[in-house]
């Protein structure tokens, strides 16, 4: 079968990149064509919150000033990309072409022979960080005979985002797929009280895959061990994140280090040293796990790669980009104490270890129900 995915577009952040890459992966080895629907941000006519925004930016520039709200130029974000781009052009295949547009979409997918849509995963169905959220309901596709399933689809919080305008399309759509599964447990509420819809919790892809899989990646592009043994992944650096670590290198004698450009891709940044904005490679984050003895994180994703490569880590909550779902996670494997912050670090026994042989046995169980959804799915 031709599968279109649809999944948050494919930039540098590295959870993103293997979430898409498993994902694909995953289809392909079940026997189907997979391609990945490059799903593009660009203000169009025929999305309606995109008017918005523009209107709300022309705003912004009059009051503030143009030279705010410039951004880096396109040479300079494949500069600064250049090591992640890579992994997609090697690694995430095939794939269309950037898509700007409702239109442009739904001829890709046409001209494809696309025969079914798995929307997932990441927060896909998260209004703020989609191009058009309305594509990731499938709307520019009526054809009945196409299937249509969310895959371990995100909201990324707890409570609802969406107007009331895009809760009537989104819920007057999603009634027309074939079956809805959500990444988090509170979606599951959310598409029940929202949507009107059942749905499933599932894994994230990413976790579909084995710690071989992504060893594999690593040593097919040679990449040497990193110097250190406490992995700092740190999304939005703070004051009181740095605490967390310096405390858990005291009490732990672990040697920090970190896999992140070393300034934010910022127009002063990129005008002054580029070259410290560049990505790492994604395998060089990946062999970051492999070599830690322990992870400090604030990333989903940082979570679920320490769970796969069972490294015990530690947690600071990301309220800015979604509580529920470290939440979700972190119950879903009886990790919740791995939730730590400022506050209580002075009790944290940084020593605690983890039940890996438990933990792996629940990972087992559940991959084995999210790979049954998405054969079932695609095969009613």
């Amino acid at each position: 079968m031709k599968i279109g995915i649809l999944t948050q577009p494919l930039h540098n952040n590295y959870g993103g990149l293997l979430q898409c890459y498993a994902l694909q992966t995953m289809l392909q080895r079940m026997g189907h064509e997979a391609w990945v629907l490059q799903r593009i941000h660009r203000y169009e006519q025929n999305c309606w919150r995109s008017k918005a925004e523009i209107a709300l930016k022309n705003v912004v520039k009059r009051l503030i000033g143009r030279e705010v709200c410039k951004r880096i130029s396109e040479e300079q974000k494949q500069t600064v990309g250049r090591h992640t781009h890579y992994f997609t052009e090697k690694y995430i295949n095939p794939r269309t072409e950037p898509i700007y547009s409702t239109h442009r979409l739904k001829q890709m997918a046409y001209d494809l022979g696309i025969e079914a849509y798995v929307v997932g995963s990441d927060q896909v169905w998260r209004p703020m960080y989609s191009p058009c959220i309305t594509n990731y309901f499938i709307d520019f596709d009526c054809r009945s005979q196409v299937k249509r399933i969310a895959y371990a689809a995100s909201f990324g919080v707890d409570h609802w985002e969406y107007t009331h305008h895009d809760t009537e399309c989104c819920a007057a759509l999603v009634k027309h797929f074939d079956a809805v599964s959500v990444r988090e447990a509170s979606g599951v509420d959310l598409c029940k009280r929202y949507l009107g819809v059942k749905a499933q919790h599932v894994l994230d892809p990413t976790l579909l895959l084995d710690r071989a899989d992504y060893e594999r990646l690593v040593a097919n592009e040679h990449e040497t061990q990193r110097d250190g043994s406490l992995f700092c992944y740190i999304l939005d650096k703070a004051a009181n994140k740095q605490q967390v670590i310096e405390s858990a290198a005291k009490a732990t004698a672990l040697q920090p280090f970190y896999t992140m450009p070393e300034l934010e891709s910022t127009i002063a940044n990129v005008t002054r040293d580029i070259e410290a904005c560049v990505f790492p490679a994604v395998t060089a984050w990946l062999r970051s796990f492999m070599d830690a003895k322990m992870v400090v994180t604030d990333s989903f994703h940082g979570c679920v790669f320490s769970i796969i490569f069972n490294k015990p880590f530690w947690v600071i909550g990301n309220a800015g980009r979604g509580m529920a779902r470290f939440k979700s996670l972190l119950s879903q494997f009886g990790l919740e104490e791995r939730m730590i912050s400022v506050q209580n670090i002075a009790t944290t026994n940084w020593q605690k270890p983890i039940d890996w042989q438990r933990v792996n046995a629940r990972r087992d169980a559940l991959r084995v129900e999210a790979l049954q959804f998405l054969q079932k799915s695609l095969t009613l």
